[in-house]
């Protein structure tokens, strides 16, 4: 039989939004993008034979990064539709000028789908239009009105739907073809299509595992479980430093870790100077390989110049968490005569902290003198060393 996987990841998920502003299905869990981990469980299953990702346009780019250890493996994305409906539909008719016999309808937002599951779809095939892999509904459901309880539900003949939804190729795209036209009526799933088109769906049974990822809770859960039951990939501890050295000019402050510091002079870069987030933005950098500060905001470029160093750490952040990177600790160790970094080192704390979204406990601010010797021990500059630790696939 052959059997093609069509995955539906057109949606927005509105209630899965992130940080980042990207859509749930390219968030992390266990430092892989979600859509990955959804491809991945059909892409190695062996009755498996086309695959085919319905996407949303602006997604592009995304989906290439989630999508690149599968590319020999998927068809080009088919950009989706305004519904799920749609977006199956044209996934559907993209497929149809070389038809599988059959296909599996998957949502993307449900990653932990196995393979027994997978193959029980594909069996029952054999012998129905269509495959619903459902579990039974075990909690009491209640009807209500008005904020008050109105009635039991019996629940003896009540399942949970989930995906993937497997159909005989011909008769989905038929029913989706004909459902179109129903410009009056919305369908949740592809299983009701196919009840409204007259199919034979068959219920097979589901997964506990195969949970759908909804809401940013839900995500969090995830990606939890997936670093501590060792199903998400091997991590390591990473160490990285920077260092960096500014000389004196004139002025009335410097700026260290963020932070202004009443002195007899100020400290001359292209940016604000603060030698302590150059330090440390070269030691986050130097943990993922992604080169120094120089490469990701060039000093001939104008658009840096009197720049707050704090864009400069954030940006190293994020593509460090991309890479599902997690900081466990930074320490930063600065070199001078002056000024004295006692009194400030808390704010100092603080503020990176913030900058990183990390506990103060996690910062660790150090000051030491150059004992009067050399360029820093005349008093012409300040020297910041940097020490990264991060938690890395």
């Amino acid at each position: 039989m052959s059997v093609a996987a069509l995955i539906v990841a057109a949606g927005r998920g509105a209630r899965a939004a992130s940080e980042s502003g990207r859509p749930k299905q390219y968030c992390r869990i266990g430092g892989a993008p979600m859509l990955e981990r959804t491809i991945a469980a059909f892409a190695k299953h062996p009755l498996i034979g086309e695959l085919l990702v319905v996407i949303h346009p602006d997604d592009r780019e995304l989906y290439a990064d989630a999508s690149r250890p599968f590319t020999a493996r998927l068809r080009p994305p088919v950009p989706g539709g305004a519904r799920r409906q749609d977006s199956a539909r044209l996934g559907l008719e993209a497929l149809a000028g070389a038809p599988p016999k059959s296909v599996l309808i998957h949502d993307a937002a449900r990653p932990f789908v196995d393979a027994p599951l997978i193959s029980r779809v594909i069996e029952a095939l054999d012998s129905h239009d269509g495959a619903l892999p459902c579990l039974p509904v075990t909690d009491t459901l209640k009807r209500a009105e008005g904020g008050r309880v109105t009635g039991t539900v019996e629940r003896d003949q009540l399942f949970r739907a989930q995906t993937p939804q497997g159909f005989r190729f011909d008769a989905i795209l038929a029913a989706h073809r004909a459902a179109s036209e129903q410009v009056d009526r919305e369908f949740t799933d592809d299983a009701g299509v196919a009840e409204w088109f007259g199919l034979d769906v068959a219920l097979v049974e589901g997964s506990e595992g195969n949970r759908k990822l909804t809401t940013a809770e839900d995500l969090r859960m995830a990606d939890e479980m997936l670093r501590s039951d060792g199903a998400g990939p091997k991590r390591m501890v990473r160490v990285a430093t920077g260092y960096d050295v500014h000389g004196f000019g004139p002025g009335d402050a410097v700026i260290l870790c963020g932070v202004k510091i009443p002195h007899a002079k100020k400290l001359s870069g292209h940016s604000d100077a603060d030698v302590a987030l150059h330090a440390l933005t070269d030691a986050l950098l130097g943990v993922i390989a992604e080169g120094d500060i120089g490469v990701h905001f060039p000093p001939s470029d104008a658009r840096w110049r009197g720049a707050p160093s704090e864009l400069f750490l954030k940006h190293a952040a994020s593509l460090l968490r991309e890479r599902g990177g997690t900081i466990v600790h930074v320490d930063v160790t600065l070199v001078c005569e002056a000024p004295r970094i006692g009194p400030y080192r808390e704010p100092m704390r603080e503020s990176i902290a913030r900058m990183l979204e990390l506990d103060v406990r996690q910062v660790s601010i150090k000051a030491t003198t150059n004992e009067g010797l050399g360029f820093i021990g005349r008093g012409e500059g300040i020297a910041a060393m940097a020490t990264a630790t991060v938690n890395l696939p």
